[in-house]
């Protein structure tokens, strides 16, 4: 009851206890404390009576101190808030819906999976509106999505067959039917075996010292635990330790006892899976001789790299001064004689002269009369002009042109 509740019937009582219970005053003055007394008797008759306003005033007190009813729309559902099942099987989320007597609008129903961040939209899976079903979403996923019964019989429970790990969420269920409005929240939790675990050792499997086996699962319903066990070679090594949450077998100051093959189930509760290894026990290595090598290799590598530098460098040193004797001048060499013919045909090449195949040329110079040059077995003399002239009188006379410098 609410604090006006409370206040309208404590001032109720009050007025009750004025109009009804309290004496009429003495003719004195005085209250009197007798409240025997007979109603026909003077001092009965002169009691306040209630007046019909105040009965009336008294009937609504009473009517206003009742607690209000009213029937609305109400969604509810059996089983637990949170349902777990297994991978692979079917699921029914149950939603029951009792509309109120004013509900009278077109009845809509709706699941929907919740998004954990409430910035996001949520996403619509199934619906029943206008007498139809409705699926949303990728087709492979919301067929396996339906209704169990008869939406407008009060029933809105659905079924999940298949499940996958990706149907995980939480459901809700609203039911709308104008002016009332509902809903229900349930979670679903996908249970997942373990899958088939990796198992390798971490370090040299060497005499003496440390040998720490692992095994994981990369998928599956935590929490997973993993156990190893010894499948041969004797029981396991009373030295050994294994954490069953990290899934890791460590084994101090190893030794050729622990040789043989582990296995290592992982299991959570609705499956398990195993995998196998086969421990070996080696010599240690010889450390020293490892680090010692290790240093003569690179002293010879830095001498090798020396060594390299050292003959790129003389190899330069010698093409240099090679190139340096090739340019230099000798005082004491004589220079080479200069022919006449071949200075001739070298100013023929600078004038831009050319030749013509079967005339012969001779230097361009006054020679003095009885010198002779021979070309090919033919002699010219020159006259007194300076003109050469052919002892063979079968060869036509050529005549020199000073405008071109041959002769023509």
């Amino acid at each position: 009851m609410s604090c006006f509740g409370y206040f309208c019937m404590v001032s109720w009582i009050g007025v009750v206890d004025i109009c009804l219970f309290r004496p009429a005053p003495a003719s004195d003055g005085v209250m009197s404390p007798d409240l025997n007394i007979s109603p026909s008797s003077p001092q009965g008759k002169s009691r306040r009576m209630p007046s019909p306003l105040m009965m009336m005033m008294m009937m609504l007190g009473t009517m206003m101190m009742m607690p209000l009813r009213t029937e609305a729309m109400e969604v509810s559902a059996p089983g637990p808030q949170t349902v777990q099942k297994a991978l692979g099987e079917t699921v029914k989320l149950g939603c029951i819906y009792t509309p109120g007597t004013q509900d009278t609008g077109e009845l809509d129903i709706e699941w929907s999976s919740l998004n954990p961040d409430m910035t996001q939209r949520d996403q619509l899976v199934l619906s029943y509106t206008g007498g139809k079903m409705h699926q949303y979403g990728d087709p492979g996923v919301s067929a396996r999505f339906t209704f169990t019964g008869n939406p407008t019989q009060g029933d809105a429970s659905i079924s999940v067959s298949d499940l996958r790990g990706s149907d995980t969420a939480t459901y809700q269920c609203k039911v709308k039917k104008a002016p009332g409005v509902d809903m229900r929240k349930v979670t679903l939790v996908v249970l997942v075996p373990p899958s088939t675990p990796k198992c390798w050792v971490e370090g040299p499997e060497e005499k003496g010292g440390p040998v720490s086996l692992r095994c994981k699962s990369s998928e599956g319903t935590i929490p997973i635990s993993y156990t190893w066990s010894r499948e041969s070679g004797g029981s396991m090594p009373p030295t050994a330790t294994q954490n069953t949450e990290s899934g890791e077998l460590l084994m101090n100051n190893h030794t050729e006892a622990n040789i043989g093959n582990y296995a290592c189930e992982a299991r959570n509760s609705v499956g398990s899976a195993q995998c196998k290894y086969a421990l070996h026990a080696y010599n240690p290595t010889n450390k020293v001789g490892v680090i010692v090598g290790a240093v003569i290799g690179a002293i010879l590598l830095l001498l090798l790299l020396l060594l390299l530098l050292w003959l790129l460098c003389c190899c330069c040193r010698k093409r240099r001064y090679e190139k340096e004797v090739a340019n230099e001048i000798r005082e004491d060499t004589k220079a080479p004689e200069s022919r006449p013919s071949s200075r001739h045909s070298s100013l023929r090449s600078v004038l831009g002269y050319r030749t013509h195949a079967g005339v012969y040329y001779s230097s361009v110079q006054n020679l003095k009369p009885g010198v002779r040059e021979s070309a090919r077995n033919v002699i010219y003399t020159g006259d007194s002009n300076g003109t050469p002239q052919p002892s063979n009188s079968t060869l036509t006379r050529l005549n020199y042109d000073h405008k071109y410098g041959y002769p023509v």
